[in-house]
C-alpha cells in the first residue's frame, strides 16, 4: 500500500444561506486554493472527487470544468454528512492502491435556510426506519426530525449518566472560543454557557437553540499524493493519513432501542476502533480532534464512541477542561460544526483543512502546541462514519 500525503488544502469562508456564491464558484475557488497550497496546476489531477448532498446529478463537473477541462474521471459522492470524508476515503484508496498518484478531493454546499428535510416526497424516503424508531423512543413529532434523533440521543446520555444540560451548554461555548481564531468560520462571537441555557428553549429540558449548528454555504478541498510522486515534484509531505476507516450501520442501530445508537454511536466507536488498530495508535495518544458536532449532544457521546474519556465520562471530562487547550486533547480547534457551520459536502475537507494547517504548525492563534498526532472523526447519519487519523512527519519518536 502506497503511503498517502496531504500535500495541499484549501478552504473558503462559511455563510448563511443566500449569502454565498453559487455552489460552482465555491466549489472551484476551494479546489484552486488547495491546488495553489500543493504547488500544482489541476493539468497534474488523475482523478476528481466531488461531494455534495443537496444537488442535481453531476454538480461535481460543473465545479470543476471551472477549474479545468482535462478528461480526468469526476466522481460525484453523496453520502448524507459524512460526504466529504467519504470523498477523502475514496481518494486515499487510490492513491494507496496505485492507481493513481495525485487526487483531488472536493466537498461544497448550497443550503436553503431551516431545517433538514426530504427532496423527493413521492417515494420512500432513506430515514423511514430512523423515523419509527423516534417515534416510539422519543416521540416529540413537532420537532424537526434532526433535532429529535440528537436530541433524542442527548436525552437517552441524560437519562443513562445523569448528565446535566449544562454539559451540553459549556460544549457549545467552547466552540465559540475555539471559533473567535477562526477566520473562515460562521459565528464568532464567544457565548458563555449560561448564554446558551438562555437561549430559545426547541426541546424543554434537551435542546436550546444554540446547541444546533446552522445549515451554512462553503466549501473545501484536498490534494492528496503519493510519497513517490511527493518526491518526483518536490511537494510537501509532512502530513500523511496513517489510519483510516468507513463504517455503516448494523442491526444493532434498529433493533437495540437506543438513541445513541440510533445515531451512530456504535459506528463512530467501531471505525475509530479500527483507526487505532491499524495505527497501533491510542486516543490516549491524539493531540487534536476534529469530530462532528452538528449538535452540541453528538459532540458529547462521540467523546465516548471516540475512547477520549470513559463511558459515562463525559461530563467530567468536559468540567475538567480535557477537551480545550491545556486538557487532554483539544477537540474542535476550528470552532467545529457548532460556530464554523456545516455546509454538509464540505464538511469532511473542512476537517481534513483544520488539521493539516495543525500538523503543519500553520493554524495561527488555533494552533494546538507541538500537535503531531490528529483525529478527524465525519459522521453521515444513515449513511456511513469515517474516522481518519493523521500524523506529521515531523512526529516525535
Amino acid at each position: 500500500m502506497n503511503k498517502v500525503f496531504v500535500t495541499g488544502v484549501g478552504m473558503i469562508p462559511f455563510a448563511k444561506p443566500g449569502a454565498s456564491a453559487p455552489y460552482h464558484e465555491m466549489a472551484a475557488d476551494a479546489a484552486r486554493a488547495a491546488l495553489q497550497d500543493a504547488g500544482i496546476g489541476y493539468e497534474d489531477v488523475e482523478q476528481a472527487y466531488a461531494g455534495y448532498v443537496y444537488g442535481d446529478s453531476t454538480c461535481g463537473q460543473k465545479a470543476l470544468y471551472g477549474v479545468g477541462m482535462t478528461g480526468i474521471p469526476i466522481v460525484n459522492v453523496n453520502n448524507n454528512c459524512s460526504t466529504g470524508s467519504t470523498a477523502l476515503f475514496l481518494a486515499r484508496q487510490a492513491i494507496a492502491s496505485g492507481a493513481a498518484d495525485c487526487v483531488l478531493v472536493l466537498g461544497f454546499e448550497q443550503m436553503s435556510p431551516g431545517a433538514l428535510g426530504s427532496v423527493f416526497t413521492d417515494r420512500p424516503a432513506p430515514f423511514d426506519d430512523f423515523d419509527a424508531v423516534t417515534d416510539r423512543l422519543v416521540g416529540k413529532p413537532e420537532i424537526p426530525l434532526a433535532l429529535r434523533y440528537f436530541g433524542g440521543a442527548g436525552l437517552a446520555h441524560m437519562e443513562k449518566y445523569g448528565t446535566p444540560l449544562e454539559a451540553f451548554a459549556q460544549i457549545r461555548a467552547k466552540a465559540s472560543r475555539h471559533a473567535v481564531n477562526n477566520p473562515l468560520a460562521l459565528f464568532r462571537k464567544e457565548v458563555s454557557a449560561q448564554d446558551v441555557l438562555d437561549a430559545p428553549m426547541i426541546w424543554p429540558g434537551v435542546m436550546t437553540r444554540l446547541m444546533a449548528c446552522p445549515p451554512t454555504c462553503g466549501a473545501a478541498a484536498a490534494v492528496l499524493v503519493s510519497e513517490s510522486f511527493a518526491k518526483r515534484r518536490g511537494l510537501r509531505s509532512d502530513v500523511y493519513i496513517a489510519a483510516q476507516a468507513m463504517t455503516t450501520d448494523r442491526p444493532s442501530t434498529f433493533d437495540a432501542n437506543d438513541m445513541m445508537r440510533l445515531v451512530g454511536y456504535e459506528m463512530s466507536r467501531e471505525a475509530a476502533d479500527k483507526v487505532y488498530q491499524q495505527s497501533g495508535i491510542g486516543p490516549d495518544d491524539l493531540d487534536v480532534v476534529e469530530l462532528h458536532d452538528c449538535f452540541a449532544h453528538n459532540e458529547l457521546i462521540t467523546y465516548e464512541a471516540l475512547g477520549l474519556c470513559p463511558e459515562g465520562g463525559a461530563d467530567k471530562f468536559i468540567r475538567e477542561g480535557g477537551n480545550t487547550y491545556g486538557g487532554k486533547v483539544v477537540t474542535n480547534p476550528s470552532g467545529g460544526l457548532l460556530s464554523k457551520g456545516h455546509p454538509l459536502g464540505a464538511t469532511g475537507l473542512a476537517q481534513c483543512f483544520e488539521l493539516t494547517h495543525q500538523l503543519r504548525g500553520s493554524a495561527g492563534a488555533r494552533q494546538v502546541e507541538g500537535a503531531r498526532t490528529a483525529l478527524q472523526h465525519n459522521l453521515g447519519l444513515g449513511g456511513a462514519c469515517v474516522v481518519t487519523l493523521y500524523q506529521s512527519t515531523h512526529r516525535s519518536a
